[in-house]
């Protein structure tokens, strides 16, 4: 089977062909088709060509495009997971006063909504500190479009202000809804920008919040021939993907 493949680096578009095929990188042969270097207003761009054997993950019939769509969100999503360093179970403990606090008062107002819960630590950042909230009615946690999350997550973000730790950004999560809607709008991003090339015409997302829209910002900051500029007024605006053409 024959697969093509880029990416900035000659490195990096034999890691996205290993990731998107599901080989490793000594399982197929790597072919050389094109490498153009950077300059001050040109991002440098490696195009590759894979010989192998081996049954792939790939569609049979996909075009080329295609693949190089489903392998570059295949690299996202793994980015995000290798991002995201999730504790242990016995390192979810909380090690000081503030993180007992904030989960002591988590877990006090999603009981008080009626939902018994058991909030953990979830995860330590620079500056973050991520929450996880099980329960039984998980779906009334998260809400629709992850909104009733968002909203206790804000309350969260208030009383670690109250706490004196303004610095400290608290994340909450459930099931897994964050990682998963992260690799969502990978997805999205991705399929966006390729329609966008087909087409020539902008399209406009789903109203997402600030943390939401970054991630789509990021995931197609590096793509030459598309940008990307929210639209909209309040907490909640769209990002519209647009086609800027070869440059």
């Amino acid at each position: 089977m024959i697969y093509e493949f880029e990416g900035k680096t000659e490195r990096e578009a034999i890691e996205l062909a290993a990731a998107q095929l599901g080989l490793e990188t000594d399982e197929f042969d790597v072919e050389i088709l094109e490498s153009l270097s950077g300059g001050l207003f040109k991002k440098g761009k490696v195009k590759i060509r894979v010989h192998t054997n081996f049954d792939s993950k790939i569609p049979e019939g996909s075009t080329e495009r295609e693949a190089l769509v489903a392998g570059a969100t295949v690299q996202g999503e793994e980015n995000i997971r290798q991002e995201r360093k999730l504790l242990s179970e016995e390192e979810r403990i909380p090690m000081d006063e503030f993180e007992e606090k904030i989960v002591a008062w988590t877990k006090a107002v999603v009981d008080t909504m009626g939902y018994p819960s058991k909030v953990s630590v979830l995860f330590r950042e620079d500056k973050k500190l991520g929450l996880k909230v099980d329960t039984d009615n998980t779906s009334m946690i998260i809400g629709k479009k992850g909104k009733n999350i968002d909203a206790l997550q804000l309350l969260a973000n208030v009383y670690a202000g109250k706490l004196g730790r303004e610095d400290v950004k608290v994340i909450l999560d459930s099931e897994n809804y964050r990682i998963r809607r992260e690799e969502s709008l990978v997805r999205i991003a991705y399929e966006s920008a390729e329609q966008v090339r087909r087409t020539g015409r902008s399209i406009l997302l789903e109203p997402m919040n600030p943390f939401e829209r970054r991630i789509v910002h990021t995931t197609l900051n590096d793509i030459v021939d598309i940008e990307t500029k929210s639209e909209g007024e309040g907490l909640y605006k769209q990002v519209r993907v647009m086609f800027r053409g070869r440059r």
